[in-house]
C-alpha cells in the first residue's frame, strides 16, 4: 500500500489580511500592513540564516574531504613502510579523526536547524505555490469595442443605427400586413362571386396596416433598443433611483456588478447628474449629497475604464478595491466635495435662468434675462433635460432655425420648420427639447 500524502503542512497558513485577530480599536488597514511587514522581515531573516548555515556546511564538508584525503595519505604511507612505528603519524591520525567527527557533528546540528525551519514554515500567498508554466491567450474579439470613447457602456443600438433598425422592421411588418390583407380580400371576393358582383376592394384608408410593435415612437417597441435619453429614463429610471440611495460602497459594488450594463451607460450618468441638480434646486441638500456620491462612483469608474481602454464593467472591482486604501478613499471623497460645490453653483445660475424665463413669459416684466455665456459653463452642467448639450445642438441646426433662435422669433422658427421635411423638423425640434433650447410645455 502506498504511503498516504501528508497534508499537515497546510494546517499552518498565514494570511496578512486575516480579520479574526484585529481589535476593534485598532485601524484595520494599519494592522494588515504591520502584519505583512512583520512576515516579510521574518522571512528575510530566515532566508539570511539559511544562507549562512548552508555556507558553513559547505566549508565544513570541504574541510572534511581535505582531512579524509590527508588521512588516506597517512594510512598509505604506513602500509608502504610497515616496519616503521612513527608516533607522530599516530598522533596525526587521531587528531584528524577527532576533527572529522567534530565537523560532522556540527553539520548534523546545522541540518537539524534547517529541518526545523522547514517543519515550522508558515505558508502564505507568496510561498504556497510556484509558477511552472506561463502562456498568453489572445481573445480574437478583444478589438470589438462595446464601450464608448468616454469609458461608458455602449447601448445595444443607438442613434442612426436604431433608426435604421426600426424603419426596416416597420417596413417588413407593413409588407407582411398588406399581403395578409390582399389574400383575405381575394378569398372574400371568390366566396361571394356566385351571389352577385364583387364589392370593390377596400380603400387605402381601410386597408392601412395596424400600428406595429416596431413603431419607433413607442418606448417599449424593443427591450434591447436604447434609442434616446427619454426612452432610457422611461425604461430604467426606477433602477437609477434604487442605485442613488444605496448608502454603502459594498451595496453599490454588488448592484453595479448586477446592473452595470445599464447603470454604466452615459444616459445613466446624465440621469444621476440631472437628479442631483434638481434636488439642490428643490432644497433637498441631504438627498443631493447622497446622489452626488453615487453619481461620482459611476463617473470615476467610467474615467478609469477610459484610461484602461476597456469596458467599464472591468473597472468595477478595481475601483472599489482602491477605495479600501485610505489615500484613494480620501481622494474620492475630496472629488465628491468639489462636485457638490459645482452643483450648488450651477443650481444658483439655473434658478436665475428659470426665474427670468418665467418673468419673460408672463410679459409684465421689463427685467432682461441675465446673460450667461454657456461656453464658460462645464459641459456636464449645461446639459438639457434630455442629456444633450445646447451648444452642440444649436450648431447642428439648419441656418434658418439658428437665426430664429438667436432672434427669439417664434414666427420665424415656425416658418423655418414648415419649409423643412416633416421628419427632419420633428428630429431637430426633439433635439432642441432634449437640450433645453425649447420648452415643449
Amino acid at each position: 500500500m502506498s504511503k498516504p500524502f501528508d497534508y499537515s503542512k497546510w494546517d499552518n497558513i498565514e494570511l496578512s489580511d486575516d480579520e479574526e485577530d484585529v481589535h476593534p480599536n485598532i485601524d484595520r488597514e494599519s494592522w494588515f500592513r504591520m502584519k505583512h511587514r512583520s512576515r516579510v522581515e521574518r522571512e528575510e531573516h530566515e532566508a539570511k540564516d539559511k544562507k549562512r548555515i548552508n555556507s558553513e556546511m559547505d566549508k565544513a564538508n570541504q574541510r572534511i574531504k581535505m582531512l579524509e584525503r590527508d588521512l588516506k595519505k597517512i594510512n598509505k604511507r604506513k602500509e608502504d613502510d610497515s616496519d616503521s612505528d612513527d608516533d607522530d603519524d599516530l598522533d596525526d591520525t587521531e587528531a584528524i579523526k577527532i576533527e572529522i567527527d567534530e565537523l560532522k557533528s556540527q553539520n548534523a546540528q546545522r541540518q537539524k536547524t534547517l529541518d526545523d525551519y522547514e517543519k515550522n514554515k508558515k505558508w502564505n500567498v507568496d510561498n504556497m505555490f510556484e509558477v511552472k508554466d506561463e502562456r498568453t491567450m489572445v481573445n480574437k474579439n478583444a478589438a470589438k469595442a462595446n464601450y464608448t470613447s468616454t469609458g461608458h457602456a455602449q447601448s445595444t443600438v443607438t442613434g442612426e443605427s436604431a433608426k435604421k433598425e426600426f424603419e426596416k422592421a416597420r417596413k417588413e411588418a407593413e409588407k407582411k400586413e398588406k399581403k395578409t390583407t390582399t389574400k383575405k380580400t381575394a378569398s372574400t371576393a371568390a366566396k361571394k362571386s356566385t351571389a352577385g358582383p364583387a364589392k370593390p376592394p377596400p380603400t387605402a384608408t381601410a386597408a392601412a396596416p395596424k400600428k406595429t410593435n416596431t413603431d419607433p415612437t413607442e418606448v417599449d417597441s424593443d427591450p434591447d433598443f436604447l434609442y434616446t435619453y427619454h426612452e432610457f429614463t422611461e425604461r430604467y429610471a426606477d433602477l437609477c433611483e434604487k442605485f442613488m440611495f444605496l448608502r454603502s460602497f459594498e451595496q453599490s459594488k454588488d448592484f453595479l456588478l448586477q446592473h452595470g450594463t445599464i447603470l454604466l451607460q452615459e444616459h445613466a450618468a446624465n440621469y444621476l447628474l440631472l437628479a442631483t441638480l434638481e434636488d439642490e434646486m428643490n432644497g433637498k441638500h441631504d438627498e443631493m449629497k447622497q446622489r452626488a456620491k453615487q453619481s461620482q462612483i459611476v463617473t470615476n469608474i467610467a474615467e478609469l475604464a477610459q484610461s484602461w481602454q476597456t469596458h467599464p464593467g472591468n473597472a468595477i472591482m478595481p475601483f472599489f478595491n482602491r477605495l479600501e486604501q485610505r489615500e484613494f478613499l480620501e481622494g474620492f471623497l475630496s472629488g465628491v466635495k468639489v462636485f457638490i460645490e459645482k452643483i450648488q453653483k450651477r443650481a444658483v445660475i439655473k434658478r436665475k435662468e428659470i426665474d427670468a424665463a418665467r418673468a419673460e413669459e408672463e410679459g409684465g416684466s421689463t427685467v432682461k434675462k441675465e446673460g450667461v455665456d454657456l461656453s464658460e459653463i462645464p459641459r456636464e452642467e449645461r446639459l438639457g433635460p434630455g442629456g444633450l448639450d445646447p451648444l452642440e445642438v444649436i450648431e447642428s441646426l439648419p441656418q434658418s432655425m439658428q437665426a430664429a433662435f438667436e432672434s427669439r422669433d417664434t414666427d420665424q422658427l415656425r416658418q423655418a420648420l414648415m419649409e423643412m421635411d416633416p421628419k427632419d423638423a420633428e428630429y431637430h425640434m426633439k433635439r432642441c427639447v432634449d437640450s433645453g433650447l425649447w420648452n415643449a410645455a
